[in-house]
C-alpha cells in the first residue's frame, strides 16, 4: 500500500468492521518521534525562499523524505521549518 520510503511503511495496519459488515483497512496512527533522539547528519540553514523538499534532495538525496527533517525538528506541520530563513535545521541519519 505505501512505498518503502514512506513514513506510513512500518506502521501496523488494521481493520474497522462497520455496522453494516463492511469491512474497512486502515493504518494504525503514527506517532512522531523526539526529534533530538534521532541520529544526526547534518545541521543546515535555510536559505531565503528554500523548500523542505530541496533541503532534503539536497541532503538525503531524495525530495520525499523531507517527513525525515520534520521528525528531527519536532515539526508537525512542515511548512513551519520553511520560515524563517536563516534557521538551522537538524537532518537525521536516514533509518531502514
Amino acid at each position: 500500500m505505501f512505498d518503502h520510503t514512506s513514513r506510513y511503511y512500518q506502521i501496523e495496519g488494521a481493520t474497522y468492521v462497520a455496522p453494516d459488515g463492511r469491512e474497512v483497512a486502515y493504518k494504525r496512527r503514527r506517532f512522531l518521534p523526539a526529534g533530538g533522539s534521532l541520529p544526526l547528519l547534518a545541521e543546515v540553514t535555510v536559505a531565503q525562499g528554500e523548500r523542505l523538499d530541496l533541503v532534503a534532495f539536497r541532503t538525503l538525496g531524495d525530495p520525499l523524505q523531507f517527513w525525515r527533517i520534520a521528525d528531527a525538528n519536532d515539526a508537525v506541520n512542515p511548512f513551519d521549518l520553511e520560515e524563517p530563513a536563516g534557521q538551522t535545521l537538524r537532518v537525521p541519519v536516514p533509518q531502514p
